[in-house]
């Protein structure tokens, strides 16, 4: 994992960052191979929760699935916050809290309504907006802490068709002071999702009662309280808790 460590992040030092953000602790780097494991290597170190890791560029970003790619420089908010939440039930539906939570706020950025695809990307129209990717480590029983990786374009990808970014002139310190208080709240929360939380998702869900080709053939019928996938595969609804949601019209 290369890393290069930065004096300033858009004019600011970590530890101003962490004072505008309300933050215990900022990490920001130029340039990193993946915020995730940097945040994994400072949360075994005991970092608190609230610990905020940011780079300007990642060489191999980490996605559901072993994908990887390059984050490019100044090109969108690439993070990864760490919490160390303790309800297990939680942790399997954190990555559509965080969802959830994000999106009311980057409507505004984007000139449009954000929406949801399970289980954990955001979506303006057919293009994708950004990703979010949890990753727990455990200790016994119980969770130790939460690494929540958030990326978001705020700029397209070059030679990417299918992704989309927010205003060019967004400032991605202002993301970050209207992204993290609904992100740390979300991770607060205790429990399953709601009946509120599931209806919020369903009128930004990206793909219900559209068909889909994987996990499993059929049509997206909305989620479960568990964050399961259900997906009407014509003779019963299949509940799928794992995998990746391939529409059919997608190649």
């Amino acid at each position: 994992m290369s890393e290069r460590p930065i004096s300033r992040y858009d004019g600011y030092s970590g530890d101003e960052l962490a004072v505008s953000l309300g933050l215990p602790r900022v990490v920001a780097f130029a340039e990193v191979g993946s915020t995730l494991d940097v945040a994994h290597a400072v949360a075994a170190d005991g970092a608190p929760a609230g610990t905020l890791v940011i780079a300007d560029a990642q060489t191999s970003g980490r996605g559901r699935m072993g994908r990887t790619w390059r984050s490019e420089a100044g090109a969108g908010v690439w993070m990864t916050l760490i919490e160390r939440p303790r309800d297990i039930a939680a942790l399997d539906v954190l990555s559509l809290r965080i969802g959830l939570a994000l999106a009311p706020v980057l409507d505004a950025f984007a000139g449009a309504t954000v929406q949801l695809k399970w289980p954990n990307d955001l979506y303006v129209g057919a293009r994708k907006l950004g990703g979010i990717l949890v990753e727990a480590r455990w200790r016994d029983s119980a969770p130790e802490w939460v690494a929540i990786g958030v990326g978001v374009n705020v700029r397209a990808p070059e030679r990417e068709s299918r992704a989309i970014g927010l205003d060019a002139q967004v400032s991605r310190i202002e993301l970050l002071s209207r992204m993290l208080p609904p992100m740390r709240a979300a991770a607060a929360v205790i429990g399953p999702l709601s009946r509120s939380e599931l209806d919020a998702f369903a009128l930004r869900d990206a793909v219900v009662g559209r068909r889909c080709r994987e996990p499993v053939a059929g049509v997206v019928r909305g989620l479960d309280p568990s964050g399961a996938l259900l997906i009407d595969v014509g003779s019963e609804i299949t509940v799928v808790r794992a995998g990746s949601l391939v529409m059919e019209e997608e190649l």
